[in-house]
């Protein structure tokens, strides 16, 4: 039986220290580039496996480890994040939480564990593939820049072949797994628009110029781009998230401020709605007898997988799980810095199904009541290391 067959065997026997990990970290939470313990449990496994190298302070806090097989071949990347996020874990559970409004709602503390579990496994097998094995795991995910921009700035995927990734998705059924080629995940840009007019008394408003009233005409204004200004069959979205002006009920404001964020897929499409959005707020309000100033910022770019490595990410989940648990999945709105990786590296970002209501797995990413089936680690470690074994083994033939 070669090592891919074994993998489900293997990674069940470390159940229970998959979980354990996954519920350690999950009680241990660290903020976006304020990472110290996560990192340094994770070098320290990484050590007691015995990999050929571990590097530390990847890219500022990010962890890197090398595991050689028993001959020359490709070199294949796996990647995991480990931040958390700054939420009140709201859950009733054993391993909760213990760190005041900081918690694991988006499943990062599950990636790290199931590739632990992998990394665990496949050291204890190393001579039985040919090439190298760099298990990536990154700090800084959830805040930009981002700590996958940092990683490869400092040379965390030099050298390497191609890459991949898995996401466990509450949303999305325990047991399935998603697989696409092509654009995958938006652009994620943030905008802040600072508006000024003439404040006055509520009871005389033609001596004024309303802040307020000018971007409320903004707001409404901007949801053009997505209907007048890109094709129907192209994606935008537009959102403005804060609205924030006024002090009185009898006082006219003299400036408010707008922020939000844009979606986006093609890189025209992006440019175009950077363009209108500042044309259009600066148009409105000097119509309007006042002035607004932009600020745009670019976020991560769009997740685009590469056509040759999602094919062979999805023959490794059908020939792990069936025909029938591997589907494709349509592009969500949200981002990911794992974009980064591959604009550098060939590869592919995969999802797997961590949903169950039967186990309370149902809040979506970023709810202070998130979590996930743990069931669905063992399938990210397995679609994970089938994927890479299989990626060595086609490039070694």
């Amino acid at each position: 039986m070669s090592l891919q067959e074994q993998l489900k065997e293997l990674l069940k026997e470390m159940e229970p220290q998959i979980i354990s990990w996954r519920r350690h970290l999950h009680q241990h939470p660290e903020l976006s580039f304020q990472e110290e313990k996560t990192p340094a449990f994770i070098a320290e496994i990484l050590r007691g496996l015995h990999f050929d190298e571990v590097r530390t302070g990847v890219g500022g806090r990010g962890v890197i480890g090398v595991l050689r097989g028993g001959r020359p071949g490709k070199v294949v990347a796996l990647r995991a994040d480990f931040d958390a996020l700054p939420i009140q874990d709201q859950k009733e559970v054993p391993y909760k939480s213990t760190v005041p409004g900081v918690m694991h709602a988006c499943g990062h503390d599950a990636h790290t564990s199931q590739l632990l579990g992998l990394a665990s496994v496949l050291a204890a097998h190393r001579e039985q593939f040919a090439g190298e094995i760099r298990f990536v795991f990154q700090h800084a995910e959830e805040e930009n820049p981002g700590g996958a921009t940092q990683m490869v700035q400092d040379g965390a995927v030099d050298g390497v072949d191609a890459i991949f990734g898995v996401h466990l998705w509450s949303m999305f059924p325990v047991g399935k797994v998603y697989i696409s080629a092509g654009p995958l995940m938006a652009n994620t840009d943030d905008f802040s628009i600072e508006i000024k007019g003439k404040g006055g008394h509520g009871a005389v408003p033609e001596e004024t110029v309303d802040s307020i009233v000018i971007g409320s005409q903004i707001v409404g204004h901007l949801q053009t781009i997505a209907s007048r200004n890109v094709s129907p069959l192209e994606s935008v979205v537009v959102t403005v998230g804060t609205f924030h002006g006024g002090d009185s009920t009898n006082i006219i404001a003299d400036s408010c401020r707008l922020t939000g964020t844009v979606r986006t897929f093609l890189p025209d499409v992006r440019d175009r709605a950077e363009q209108r959005l500042s044309e259009i707020a600066e148009g409105t309000a000097a119509m309007m007898g006042g002035s607004a100033t932009v600020v745009y910022d670019r976020g991560y770019p769009a997740v685009i997988n590469h056509e040759k490595e999602t094919a062979i990410a999805q023959e490794a989940a059908i020939a792990a799980f069936g025909v029938g648990r591997v589907e494709s999945m349509k592009p969500l709105m949200g981002g990911e810095d794992f974009s980064y990786y591959l604009e550098k590296v060939p590869g592919a970002y995969l999802f797997v199904g961590a949903g169950n209501p039967e186990k309370l797995a149902t809040y979506p990413h970023h709810h202070p009541r998130f979590d996930i089936d743990e069931d669905a680690m063992l399938i990210a470690g397995e679609l994970l290391g089938r994927t890479a074994l299989h990626y060595l083994e086609t490039h070694q033939r």
